[in-house]
């Protein structure tokens, strides 16, 4: 009998316990723990009656002759939409893969603006086989160590262009940016405005890029002024969208390079007592759920999030297997999710 408050007690019941409640020997009970098959019918149900009785918990057991079926998902937080599609989409690919995961909110950043490293000794300690990165900017050093150490990894959405060879997956961002903008264009506006992300980030570049493609596809030069960079924050956005709509001639249309800083347009325009699209068309990008609950409902570009880990985690699993992809960036379209936001210029 196990004492209570006793260090066998915390650690849960040994076999031998679990044996001696079932009134057979060790070695019978560790054949019904492993799934072996000879073992009376009889003798596998007051053992497995035991185990349950007990809260017999197996201990794993490391096989070094066999890699671990563990991966990290590192993001930069937990607290976003954005977080729970890619958990989804990794959880998913996961559990089918027979892999676990483990999700480290860890790139977090030093006084001196240099991201920490206490990742990576978690990582060594755990034996993970594979780490896929969202939204992540790793140092030179970080990435050396992950080389040296060679542990693959897989980059979702990649903040900075990646060095090469590093395999990453992402959205056709340029192209949301031209859906974005022949879009509005088609609806009869000239004068659109764009408000990105953060100047140096990859996807923000790319979209704002697309932006200027159609507008020169269609015979408009791109205005420095409807360009406004808001560093994908709801509240800065709210600002430069005041800012737009103090200029001599505002924009009629807005592409917004994210749907939580359309949220920050939204504000600006009410503050002003205009209304979304009767005086200005808001077009976003994500789908993320608060698309839908804006009021009117946010026309976006949509760009596959859960899709995207899925496939960053299946890329993984063949680097994990010694494969190596034949291209290092992989991209899925986007589409246009067209809703309340836009309509034509002066309705």
């Amino acid at each position: 009998m196990v004492r209570t408050g006793s260090a066998s007690a915390a650690a849960g019941p040994t076999l031998a316990v679990v044996a001696r409640e079932a009134g057979v020997s060790v070695p019978t009970a560790s054949k019904v723990v492993n799934g072996r098959e000879d073992v009376a019918p009889e003798t596998r149900r007051r053992v497995t009656e035991a185990l349950d009785r007990l809260g017999y918990v197996r201990r794993p057991r490391f096989d070094p002759t066999k890699p671990p079926r563990l991966v990290d998902l590192v993001v930069r937080s937990l607290a976003s939409s954005w977080s729970g599609a890619v958990l989804h989409g990794v959880e998913e690919a996961a559990h089918d893969a027979g892999l676990d995961v483990v999700v480290s909110a860890a790139l977090s950043r030093t006084r001196a603006g240099r991201p920490q490293r206490g990742w990576l000794d978690k990582l060594t300690a755990r034996g993970s086989a594979g780490v896929l990165f969202d939204l992540a900017e790793l140092t030179e050093s970080q990435y050396l160590w992950l080389e040296q150490h060679r542990i693959p990894f897989v980059m979702i959405d990649p903040v900075l262009e990646p060095p090469p060879g590093v395999v990453s997956v992402g959205a056709a961002n340029w192209q949301g940016g031209v859906t974005a903008t022949e879009h509005l264009l088609a609806l009869g506006h000239e004068r659109i405005a764009v408000i990105a992300g953060a100047r140096r980030r990859m996807c923000s570049t790319a979209r704002v890029a697309g932006y200027r493609s159609a507008l020169a596809s269609a015979g408009l030069g791109h205005r420095p002024e409807y360009v406004r960079h808001a560093g994908f924050d709801e509240s800065v956005a709210r600002h430069r969208m005041r800012e737009l709509l103090d200029l001599p001639e505002p924009p009629t249309a807005v592409f917004v390079c994210s749907d939580r800083m359309a949220l920050g347009v939204y504000e600006a325009v009410a503050e002003r007592g205009l209304r979304v699209p009767d005086d200005i068309s808001v077009v976003g990008f994500d789908d993320l759920p608060e698309s839908r609950w804006t009021t009117p409902a946010l026309t976006t570009v949509r760009q596959p999030l859960a899709e995207m880990a899925a496939t960053a985690l299946r890329l993984l699993v063949r680097m994990m297997d010694g494969e190596h992809p034949e291209g290092t960036r992989t991209e899925l379209s986007t589409r246009l999710v067209e809703r309340a936001s836009t309509a034509p210029p002066g309705r």
